[in-house]
């Protein structure tokens, strides 16, 4: 299995787990907030959030030049805890939630491509969370 620099994000959500979990696992509401600029989005997802599901989504320039497919496999799942998958080239993305009070600590981590600068990859993985964030305290 190959080694991977691991890239954590993090963000905290005016929203009880329990809404946060919804919104995150449920593919209307991914669609709605998986993207890292207002000039991308999710034009389909599908969501099988248990060990062994899988799940899928298309992420898509507005203006149609540009697109690709984010898939994987969930290697463990435990409801409003935390989610852990595989993606196809072996990397690994660990998401906890975590209940303070009537707010939610969202902390994922995962292992960085090696395609483009890791600074890169976690900020586009921060804008995405950042646009749950702002998503998950709006609706």
């Amino acid at each position: 299995m190959a080694t991977f620099e691991k890239i954590t994000t993090e963000t905290l959500i005016n929203a009880p787990v329990e809404k946060v979990w919804k919104l995150w696992s449920e593919p209307e509401h991914m669609m709605q907030w998986n993207t890292a600029s207002e000039d991308w989005h999710t034009t389909q997802a599908t969501n099988d959030l248990r060990t062994g599901g899988t799940f899928s989504s298309r992420m898509q320039a507005k203006d149609g030049s540009f697109g690709f497919d984010f898939s994987g496999t969930y290697t463990e799942v435990i409801p409003q805890s935390l989610i852990a998958y595989v993606l196809g080239d072996e990397r690994t993305v660990t998401i906890t939630f975590s209940a303070k009070g009537d707010q939610t600590l969202v902390v994922e981590t995962f292992d960085a491509e090696t395609t483009n600068p890791v600074a890169m990859q976690q900020e586009g993985w921060q804008r995405i969370l950042d646009n749950f964030k702002k998503y998950a305290e709006h609706n």
